[in-house]
């Protein structure tokens, strides 16, 4: 766990922001000039926290096809790597709390998808993703990440898949977060269900400037919206945090992306979101105060933590979230 002891309870009006863009797959060059090209758009907005999407430096579906050695080459340390030093970088320049994706190589060799936060103090913070499964070769992390911020509010993160379980996100509030930051590369993906999102025809992307209202039916439908609509608002709202989600849009590898970049209440109504077919940058103010009698966080009040002894044992039917996504 990280820090908990230090959690504000003064927190002031924060302008946040939310990202989606389309990475380029192995180009960490374009993809951070793409970070910087936002952030600087933000900064003429007065942003104080920008959000981007999972492993939005390195790439994200490629890496499944890609060798060991391969990955190794594509993976930096975290913190004394040229990525997080960027941000690291940016964030002092402009003030602003920068958060983005990429795979972490880490001292002990392992790898993992990891999330860093860049904070305008000079602290940086690091998520590994709890359910990763992207390539055998990266780890799954083994912790939740809470951290205060200079602005005065307590973030959390939780990346992609770690959302859909309701204890990540549960397990967040209880370590006093008050905004949890959501990035995120889905909708639009072959998820095994029947009922739950599905692949988006290729030539439907690649004909959106002529036919602009086929690629909208997809990214509003259930393979995108659609579908978060039917989960992500719950996690704001049954644990009283604003919720910030970022996604990657457009083709990735064989899938395409949808995008819906937005930003929710602790009552998980949305304040802003975008549901454009590209690159896109979507901004709201958190106003603390609709913490204070929201529903989420009377809730964690009146928990009954005694009753709760069999969410933590073993029911016998787990499985590792790679043979629950690609099984």
């Amino acid at each position: 766990m990280t820090d908990k002891t230090t959690a504000s309870d003064v927190a002031t009006m924060i302008r946040v922001a939310s990202v989606q863009f389309q990475h380029l797959p192995g180009d960490k060059s374009a993809n951070l000039a793409t970070i910087h090209h936002f952030v600087q758009q933000a900064a003429a907005r007065e942003v104080q926290l920008i959000v981007f999407p999972e492993c939005c430096i390195s790439g994200y579906w490629h890496l499944r096809h890609l060798t060991e050695q391969q990955l190794r080459a594509l993976a930096e340390p975290v913190f004394d790597g040229p990525a997080s030093q960027m941000l690291h970088q940016w964030s002092r320049q402009y003030g602003m709390t920068i958060g983005a994706g990429l795979i972490e190589s880490a001292p002990d060799g392992r790898l993992y998808n990891s999330y860093v936060v860049a904070m305008p103090d000079g602290r940086l913070h690091r998520h590994r993703k709890l359910h990763a499964f992207i390539h055998p070769s990266v780890q799954c992390g083994d912790q939740f990440t809470v951290f205060d911020t200079p602005h005065g509010w307590r973030v959390g993160v939780l990346i992609c898949y770690d959302n859909n379980l309701v204890e990540n996100a549960r397990a967040t509030a209880l370590l006093g977060a008050q905004i949890l930051l959501a990035p995120h590369q889905t909708g639009g993906c072959d998820s095994g269900s029947p009922h739950a999102m599905g692949v988006i025809d290729r030539t439907i992307w690649e004909n959106r400037g002529r036919d602009p209202a086929t690629i909208e039916a997809e990214l509003l439908g259930e393979k995108g919206r659609g579908w978060l609509m039917r989960w992500l608002p719950a996690r704001a709202h049954d644990n009283g945090m604003f919720l910030i989600f970022s996604n990657g849009i457009g083709p990735d590898d064989d899938e395409v992306r949808t995008g819906n970049a937005m930003i929710l209440d602790p009552y998980g109504r949305i304040l802003n979101e975008t549901c454009r077919a590209g690159d896109d940058l979507i901004i709201a103010d958190l106003d603390p105060k609709l913490r204070e009698r929201c529903t989420g966080v009377r809730w964690l009040r009146a928990r009954r933590p005694e009753l709760y002894k069999p969410l933590a044992q073993p029911t016998g039917h787990e499985q590792s979230t790679r043979a629950v996504r690609f099984g």
